[in-house]
C-alpha cells in the first residue's frame, strides 16, 4: 500500500485552466489526464489525501468521475468544497473529511495537512512537514516561497512546507508520495 497526496484537481473548472496556465485544450482534456495520471500510479489499495477544491462539477458528474478513481480517498476540505459536501453520496466518496490533519510517522516526526498554507504550522521546528495547495502557482504561492525563506534564516533550520497543487512542476497532475514530494522539493 502507498499513500499519494494531490491538491487543487478543480474536475470541470473550464477557467482554471488559463488561471494556472494548465497545458490543456480544454477541460475535458484536463479531466481525463487528471483521471488518466492517477490510476497510472494508484492502485485499489492505495491511499490518496486529497487537500482541497477536488470538482466543480455537479454531484452527479462528479460522482462519475470519481467513480473512475483508484484507492481510498481522504479529503482535506478546501474553500470550494462545501457545496458538494452538503451531497450524502458526495460525502461517502471519502473515507475522512476534515479541515486540518496531522498524521505522525514516527516519535519524531509527521505531517500537517491543510488546504491553506500556514507558515508557522505545527512543529515547524522540529522538522514535520506541510503539505498545502489553495495558492497554485500565483503571486501568493510566490509570497508562501518568501514567507519560507524568512523562517528558515529566522530559525537557522528548514521550513518543510511544500504547495502539492496538481499544476505545480514537480506534481505534474499526478498523486505523489511524501518521498517523491521531499525529493524533488528538498534538492
Amino acid at each position: 500500500m502507498n499513500t499519494y497526496f494531490i491538491s487543487d484537481l478543480h474536475f470541470g473548472h473550464a477557467n482554471v485552466i488559463k488561471y494556472d496556465n494548465r497545458p490543456f485544450v480544454n477541460i475535458e482534456q484536463n479531466d481525463s489526464v487528471l483521471i488518466d495520471n492517477w490510476n497510472s500510479r494508484v492502485t485499489d489499495k492505495d491511499e490518496v489525501y486529497i487537500l482541497g477544491d477536488f470538482s466543480w462539477y455537479n454531484a452527479a458528474k462528479t460522482l462519475e468521475i470519481f467513480s473512475k478513481l483508484k484507492g481510498k480517498k481522504y479529503l482535506i476540505r478546501g474553500n470550494h468544497d462545501s457545496k458538494l459536501l452538503k451531497n450524502s453520496k458526495i460525502r461517502g466518496l471519502f473515507e475522512e473529511i476534515v479541515d486540518y490533519k496531522e498524521i505522525k510517522l514516527t516519535k519524531d516526526f509527521g505531517l500537517v495537512l491543510s488546504h491553506y498554507p500556514i507558515p508557522c504550522f505545527n512543529h515547524h521546528i522540529q522538522g514535520w512537514v506541510h503539505l498545502y495547495g489553495h495558492v497554485h502557482n500565483t503571486l501568493e504561492w510566490n509570497v508562501m516561497l518568501l514567507t519560507k525563506e524568512t523562517l528558515e534564516r529566522t530559525f537557522n533550520a528548514p521550513c518543510r512546507m511544500y504547495n502539492i497543487g496538481c499544476m505545480m512542476d514537480y506534481m505534474g497532475y499526478t498523486p505523489r508520495t511524501l518521498e517523491e514530494i521531499l525529493s524533488t522539493c528538498e534538492n
